[in-house]
């Protein structure tokens, strides 16, 4: 394995606790730089059989959310039901619901976790949008392009304060301490990376930290819950909260190679949003560090100025300097780190379900 992309394993793996099936990945990883073994799900199962593992849950979890979603205030119900229904792979109920089967009959509690973790995701999307100015999401005009930003941010407000209603009626004190931490990680995250906005010098490092606290966190909390209601050991939460961790970051890396590799119609944004954003994501980071100083006044120049125009430009340039497959890798590498943590729970075709869903992540072109 080439020194910089060891270096980002295990920038991926730091602040997460010592397990040896972990540093066993690692020695799996290095046996071959083309290709990762893999123990778990040696058939392939596609997006479609895994929602049809959880189908009726799926549709009872949408039908609370049609409930949840109701308010006495017009706009809000306008603003909330559109970017709940404008798409969307719904990947993070999905996780709560897999989790929860992979460890037992399902829970009374499962359907209502799976709607607090989309309603945190789509405030999410809501308050970002705002940061982001962004004006295209999921292929549609966002929230904040049609009814303004003020509107935007407070039915975002809505929605978080909806998901904790919700999370008192579960009462579980557990269950609310872990949506009270990502919640709270979620906005540092946000905040870290309005910091690193327009600043070409953000590191590797920085920036995996961005990621962790703002995408994967809430990966981590989804992926647990199954765990958690069931009343399952501690070393089974945390190895539920580590598959979830390692996807999320997968999840992310994996969205910073579409930012210049994927198509507008397929990923429903613009290309080249983040650097018009003045985002520093991991690959300009790379770019820069190994492309020639002409490449990386390009790029320095585009996060600096938050400008799309020199984008074909900035495509050529990570995919001449290896930043597009530096990346994909450093996201197979996140996503084997989750599979391996996969084999400490049951087997069971759950459990297999959630491998393929890591798969799906990292495979896919939207």
């Amino acid at each position: 394995m080439p020194d910089d992309l060891r270096k980002i394993v295990f920038q991926i793996m730091s602040n997460v606790e010592y397990n040896p099936n972990l540093v066993f990945t690692i020695r799996i990883f290095t046996l071959s730089d083309s290709q990762i073994t893999h123990h778990i799900h040696d058939r392939k199962i596609d997006f479609a059989t895994i929602i049809d593992l959880v189908r009726d849950d799926m549709r009872a979890t949408d039908v609370l959310i049609e409930e949840q979603l109701h308010s006495e205030v017009a706009l809000i119900n306008q603003v909330s039901c559109y970017i709940v229904h404008s798409g969307g792979k719904r990947l993070r109920p999905l996780l709560v619901l897999l989790g929860d089967h992979a460890f037992g009959h399902g829970s009374r509690q499962r359907i209502a976790l799976a709607a607090i973790i989309e309603f945190i995701h789509t405030a999410t999307l809501l308050h970002d949008d705002v940061v982001d100015s962004s004006d295209l999401r999921r292929g549609h005009e966002t929230a904040n392009t049609l009814w303004g930003n003020e509107a935007s941010v407070l039915v975002g407000d809505f929605l978080y304060s909806r998901s904790f209603q919700m999370m008192v009626k579960v009462g579980n004190p557990r269950i609310m301490e872990i949506f009270a931490e990502t919640t709270n990680m979620i906005a540092e995250g946000e905040v870290m990376q309005l910091l690193n906005c327009n600043e070409p010098e953000t590191t590797e490092e920085r920036y995996l930290e961005v990621i962790r606290a703002k995408t994967a966190k809430l990966f981590e909390a989804a992926a647990q819950m199954g765990a958690v209601i069931h009343g399952r050991s501690r070393e089974e939460q945390r190895a539920m909260a580590l598959f979830g961790l390692h996807m999320g970051t997968a999840y992310q890396l994996v969205d910073d190679v579409l930012d210049y590799r994927g198509e507008i119609d397929v990923i429903g944004k613009n290309i080249g949003d983040d650097i018009a954003e003045g985002k520093p994501t991991l690959p300009l980071i790379y770019a820069m560090r190994v492309g020639e100083e002409s490449q990386a006044s390009i790029i320095r120049a585009a996060v600096r100025e938050g400008k799309r125009e020199k984008i074909q430009d900035i495509i050529r340039i990570v995919e001449s300097t290896g930043a597009i497959t530096y990346t994909a890798a450093a996201a197979r590498a996140a996503a084997d780190l989750a599979l391996q943590t996969l084999e400490t729970i049951p087997p069971s075709r759950y459990r297999d379900a959630l491998g393929a869903l890591v798969e799906f992540s990292v495979s896919r072109a939207y």
